[in-house]
């Protein structure tokens, strides 16, 4: 097992629907500490930063304006295994297919509307945190 960051955003929905505690509990109980959190109002750019593999596709504009419609929560969680654990907790993207117990199966209405994102790889993970949080990715390096 090794020892990672991982970034996870609560969405504006998980936001507006007060689950940010239930949320956070989820993955500490699981092991995985708070390295870094913050809650903002993101900007158009930097979500289209966040998002950019999606540039193109017919949800790209919508994805961008649910994203910058309120605040989210953006945190780096650090663990063992922490990507890995962090996509489990997580569920799948449709809450449809999601598993119960997940986040997106107990929470999820939409998969347009989620209400959380992680990263799905280690180089995701750092491009994220360092989107993010680049001032606690310099010290991390």
């Amino acid at each position: 097992m090794a020892k990672e960051r991982t970034l996870v955003m609560i969405k504006p929905g998980g936001i507006e629907r007060g689950l940010v505690g239930k949320i956070i509990e989820r993955f500490e109980k699981r092991g995985l500490r708070i390295a870094a959190l913050k809650f903002t109002q993101p900007t158009k750019e930097l979500m289209e930063q966040q998002y950019e593999e999606h540039r193109g596709r017919h949800f790209f504009d919508s994805l961008i304006e649910y994203m910058t419609s309120g605040e989210i929560v953006s945190m780096v969680f650090e663990g063992e295994d922490a990507i890995t654990i962090a996509r489990k907790i997580i569920g799948a993207s449709d809450p449809k297919m999601a598993e119960p117990g997940t986040i997106r199966g107990d929470y999820g209405i939409d998969v347009q509307y989620n209400v959380i994102q992680a990263s799905d790889s280690k180089a995701e993970a750092e491009r994220e945190i360092q989107l993010h949080f680049p001032s606690y990715y310099q010290s991390k390096k």
